[in-house]
């Protein structure tokens, strides 16, 4: 997760950039801090910058947010104002707010606040009823506005820019959800299949989860020092996820984390903030955005689009670049991790989408013609759109795994065959080959070989590829396994194998293959909610089950030469929690609960494990 440390990290360009704009904001605009009040009283601290060019109206561009609408004060100004410099020199009434329980604003605040389809009264407020009475105050009060407003916001603000689009007010125009949280126990966030992200939270909940007795200007630092230079041997020496509500850390002093930890099954809790079936006939304009290596909400920027456009939209687009989580707001992205893009693309979506499609909705300047989908393959390096996404020229392809750890187009003939390897909790496989003091956020695009190397990590490669190949969308695995207890996690990874250079030994990996085994995707699920999300049941000892993995959607060419490379494992420390590998809660797991458990992936005629992947044609 590290929300509020990642985005800014990539906004530091743009700081800079800024910096050397000097005083345009307060040159150029008139700053207002007020208060507007919502239907059920509660006053939500907003602050708004108004060109001071009063010769003509304009539209209003509004983020809500979590993480503090300042600096407070009408004296103190933003450095940069708006999504991008485009549209703060291209004037638009900017307005920030606190969301109901954050920083400056009244209530409480429920993170994820869910949607109330049925309000009975004043008192059943949510998110979309917050947007709705703000910008209605804003049409009604603030001078020079012409009646449209546009809502935007990377992350938390991102869901709270979905949330605008259910029961809009008539005066919302323009809508861009971009890394947009959406569903925290099934793909953002929290959990992914079940699974809870362990390092990600516990970080981030440290200063974001931290209680507050009313509003605040600043919440005074985090709940509890950390400092580490290795997370893979914290989280070891901090054992049973249960014991980070010690005295030394949480100690039940965060609402949130409290109820991360009570909320282990996809119950009302967890479906109550689940936006998506709320997203129905949406007429706005809509772009949802995200970045094909945002390792926090890139589940969120996929689903939040299919459940628009599959639910009635008839104006939505979507964006998917060579990004973490927020980069496209950065001065410049031009490579990340074994990555060369050739091009800035942060600078090519700020120019060449998110302002066109403000500037159009809103001001009615210009075009906006885009298809459907603006994606960007990797391993390519292009951008392309498609009038749909995924796109229609695809078509599933299955590749099955061997007992001789090939990956081949065509199932296995043997009456009985599979593979084995022991997942042992006091050696758990590690997320990414470094060392590091917080997440490393290049997991997503590292070289796998750190993993292959080790005797719980089944991998499995293709034959070298004759023909470039491309894949576009979804992919899925269907793994048939056995186990000697009662619950494991299954790790399933999609990889390229790019050749190294036969002359330059020294960079051969770890794996001595000659392979650079970088990551194209990878998805965890929890064993015991293979049937349902929502009644976990244990695995039965030795008898074969099937668990159905759904991996977020790529747009990748694998190049001729390459090979296509599975890997399947049963941890991935600390990224996500341990699984005790026994059927049970596992927050309130005990130290002599956890237990190794020998796994096996069949591969046989009837029992073929397999990956299907969406090829272009």
């Amino acid at each position: 997760m590290f929300k509020k440390f990642l985005f800014f990290l990539c906004l530091a360009p743009l700081v800079s950039c800024a910096q050397r704009e000097g005083n345009y904001v307060r040159d150029n605009y008139i700053k207002i801090d007020t208060t507007i009040i919502m239907r059920d009283g509660v006053k939500l601290y907003t602050i708004i910058y108004v060109p001071k060019d009063n010769t003509r109206t304009y539209p209003i561009l509004m983020e809500r947010t979590p993480y503090s609408a300042g600096p407070y004060s009408e004296n103190n100004y933003k450095m940069r104002i708006g999504p991008n410099s485009n549209l703060m020199h291209d004037k638009y009434i900017f307005v920030y707010q606190d969301v109901r329980g954050r920083y400056m604003s009244e209530g409480h605040n429920k993170e994820v606040t869910p949607y109330i389809s049925d309000k009975k009264s004043n008192k059943d407020v949510d998110e979309s009823s917050d947007t709705y009475d703000t910008v209605d105050w804003l049409v009604k009060n603030i001078k020079g506005n012409d009646g449209k407003v546009g809502i935007y916001g990377i992350s938390y603000p991102g869901f709270y820019s979905t949330a605008s689009l259910p029961g809009a007010h008539p005066a919302i125009k323009a809508v861009s959800p971009q890394a947009p949280v959406t569903d925290e126990f099934i793909g953002d966030d929290a959990n992914h299949n079940g699974a809870f992200f362990l390092l990600d939270n516990f970080s981030f909940m440290n200063y974001f989860g931290k209680e507050r007795s009313g509003p605040v200007k600043d919440y005074g630092g985090v709940m509890f020092p950390l400092k580490t230079n290795d997370v893979y041997d914290f989280f070891m020496k901090l054992g049973p996820v249960k014991n980070s509500q010690s005295e030394e850390y949480f100690n039940h002093r965060s609402y949130i984390w409290n109820q991360y930890l009570e909320h282990d099954t996809y119950d009302h809790y967890w479906q109550s903030r689940n936006i998506r079936p709320y997203l129905k006939d949406i007429k706005i304009p809509t772009l949802v955005v995200g970045g094909w290596f945002d390792a926090e909400d890139l589940f969120g920027s996929l689903h939040t689009f299919q459940a628009i456009d599959r639910q009635g939209g008839s104006n939505d687009f979507l964006v998917m670049g060579p990004w973490t989580h927020g980069a496209w707001a950065s001065g410049s992205w031009t490579k990340f991790g074994s990555y060369d893009f050739g091009n800035n693309t942060s600078k090519y979506f700020q120019d060449s989408i998110e302002t066109r499609f403000f500037n159009y909705y809103l001001k009615g300047e210009g075009s906006f013609d885009n298809n459907k989908a603006t994606v960007f393959e990797t391993g390519k390096n292009e951008w392309s759109q498609f009038k749909t996404w995924p796109p229609a020229n695809t078509h599933p392809v299955n590749y099955y795994l061997t007992s001789s750890k090939s990956l081949s187009p065509v199932k296995e003939r043997k009456q009985k065959a599979f593979l084995s390897y022991v997942s042992d909790p006091s050696n758990p496989v590690p997320y990414t080959g470094k060392v590091m003091g917080r997440r490393n956020n290049e997991y997503m695009a590292e070289d796998q070989s750190f993993a292959s190397s080790r005797k719980d990590v089944l991998s499995f490669s293709s034959a070298e590829l004759k023909n470039d190949l491309t894949i576009a969308g979804p992919l899925q695995a269907e793994l048939y396994v056995s186990l000697n207890t009662t619950d494991a996690d299954f790790i399933v990874k999609i990889i390229d194998e790019v050749p190294l250079p036969s002359n330059d030994v020294a960079d051969k990996n770890a794996a001595g293959s000659g392979f650079y085994q970088r990551l194209v995707r990878a998805e965890v699920f929890r064993g015991k909610f293979r049937n349902d999300y929502t009644k976990p049941e244990p695995f039965i000892p030795g008898k074969i089950d099937k668990v159905h993995i759904n991996l977020n959607d790529v747009f990748h060419e694998f190049k001729k030469g390459h090979r296509i490379m599975v890997q399947v494992q049963s941890s991935w420390f600390p990224l996500v929690d341990m699984n005790p590998q026994k059927f049970m809660k596992i927050p309130e797991a005990n130290a002599s609960d956890f237990q190794k458990a020998e796994i096996k992936i069949y591969t046989d005629k009837s029992h073929p494990s397999s990956i299907t992947l969406p090829v272009m044609n």
